[in-house]
């Protein structure tokens, strides 16, 4: 009776995800978190061929802010981690930079893969994943509570540079009681894969966020009385080393609009 009820929960999981991507690919748009609770979500970079070895070891020399889950064939545009999907359609909304510079946001991507058919994806773990298991401990996650994006900071932390990358870590926050803290890093330390444990506790200042109140992407949170900021590696990071490096191409997700997978949360708790 078990197995059959856990079955059935995975089922249900899994066509809440379908569900999903089949909404972004017909226009919808909105910020991922809390959508298809208990999925993994990934982060998306999409570079040209030429870029792509950068990237690869660039993401192996900052595995905290740059988990690889996944790595698309050059031109290719589905991934085994969700079955059916269009990498190039099934996100909310796209970033286009060019010359290290935002270009565009676009809902479909399609016409950037032929514009650059040897395009490179690389799905990169998000910590949206480890949200439903804070929140099934009773700590609430705040973006989630009150409608909004997770706020995102770039930080004075550089990451580790390879070839022509380079570039600054960026991170996401959520405030958290300080009671609760020490639950939420040993919670999150459980999901490596997904960035894990947080990078700081406390304040913003070390990191050299001037004010909560103006993240550099998402929406600002609300923090009450007694709750601590604690900060967490982001996988938008790779839009700042495209930044920073004025990388000729790329195609990212929008920051908080994630690719959904049919991965279970679990399969990346160790």
């Amino acid at each position: 009776m078990q197995a059959n009820a856990l079955q059935q929960a995975r089922a249900a999981a899994v066509a809440a995800a379908h569900q999903a991507r089949a909404a972004y690919r017909a226009g919808s748009v909105r910020p991922t978190a809390g959508v298809a609770p208990g999925m993994t979500q990934a982060n998306m970079i999409a570079l040209p061929r030429d870029w792509a070895w950068d990237f690869l070891l660039y993401a192996q020399r900052n595995p905290k802010p740059c988990p690889v889950l996944d790595v698309i064939e050059a031109g290719a545009h589905q991934t085994l981690l969700a079955d059916g999907a269009d990498i190039r359609t099934d996100i909310p909304l796209y970033r286009v930079w060019r010359n290290g510079r935002l270009a565009e946001e676009v809902q479909d991507a399609t016409a950037l893969w032929a514009e650059h058919p040897d395009l490179v994806t690389f799905l990169i773990g998000c910590s949206f994943t480890f949200e439903t298991p804070l929140q099934e401990a009773g700590i609430e996650v705040r973006h989630i509570a009150d409608g909004c994006n997770v706020p995102m900071y770039r930080t004075n932390r550089q990451c580790r540079p390879a070839g022509r990358l380079h570039g600054e870590m960026v991170v996401s926050m959520r405030p958290i009681p300080a009671h609760r803290v020490a639950d939420a890093v040993s919670i999150s330390a459980r999901f490596p894969s997904v960035h894990g444990a947080p990078v700081h506790v406390g304040d913003p200042a070390a990191l050299g966020i001037a004010d909560l109140a103006r993240p550099d992407f998402g929406d600002p949170v609300r923090i009450e009385p007694g709750e601590i900021p604690v900060f967490w590696a982001c996988g938008v990071t790779p839009q700042a080393a495209v930044m920073a490096s004025g990388v000729p191409f790329a195609v990212t997700h929008a920051p908080g609009y994630m690719f959904i997978t049919d991965v279970p949360d679990s399969s990346y708790h160790v």
